[in-house]
């Protein structure tokens, strides 16, 4: 399943999109401290994530995950969103817990 199928399924909100919206989501990835998500997360992984600063599109990029998904209807600051569209990386928005969407995402995938 791609990026944006999945942003579809999901009716998740765009914050914004990477260049590679037709990239394949391997697998998923839920975590809020960052070294353990560093660590952990694998190349293609939808991040789910309550955090929304400016760390986000760089451990994004780190992990070369597919997309993060910024849970419980938190928001991406200014100053993440802004480098999110400079890296590159697909980011979108849920009203949804981030155990409600990590199920959604295991159905999907």
């Amino acid at each position: 399943m791609t990026v944006k199928e999945l942003a579809e399924k999901l009716a998740l909100s765009e914050v914004c999109t990477g260049e590679d919206i037709k990239r394949e989501v391997t697998g998923c990835y839920i975590g809020d401290l960052l070294s353990l998500v560093m660590s952990k997360a694998k190349s293609g992984d939808v991040w789910i994530t309550i955090q929304g600063n400016i760390n986000v599109p760089a451990v994004a990029s780190l992990t070369d995950s597919a997309m993060v998904i910024i849970a419980e209807g938190m928001k991406l600051d200014t100053d993440a969103k802004a480098r999110a569209l400079q890296e590159g990386i697909a980011v979108y928005e849920s009203p949804k817990s981030a155990f409600e969407l990590g199920c959604s995402v295991k159905e999907c995938l």
